[in-house]
């Protein structure tokens, strides 16, 4: 399992159009973007790797207020076990219309050789 596909499956049911990296088409009302940001070994015992920890950065987009889908969004990930490491608001976008607001998340994983 990776990351993305854990964060497309924990986001799918709230219904939000998702792409990861840039959002190829015109853009809805409201969609996330997940950007990649970092892999590590979190844990190493006996010069090995145990875990892979995984990092990624939710970008949410919405014209109007963002509160109830930024909320809906830290609860379905917290209820999912991942890690949320920042949050922030970014701004508005006046040349687009849209709200932009952040959430880091990681996730760890047993490394498999």
């Amino acid at each position: 399992m990776t990351l993305l596909e854990d964060l497309n499956r924990c986001l799918a049911p709230l219904g939000i159009p998702i792409e990861t990296g840039v959002f190829s088409e015109a853009p809805p009302e409201e969609y996330l973007v997940i950007t990649p940001l970092a892999d590590s070994f979190g844990l190493c015992g006996d010069n090995a790797p145990l875990y892979d920890v995984q990092e990624a950065r939710l970008s949410l987009f919405v014209k109007g207020s963002y509160t109830k889908r930024k909320n809906a969004i830290i609860r379905a990930l917290l209820g999912a076990d991942f890690y949320i490491t920042d949050r922030r608001y970014i701004g508005h976008e006046d040349d687009t219309g849209f709200h932009h607001y952040a959430i880091d998340v990681a996730k760890s994983y047993s490394w498999e050789e």
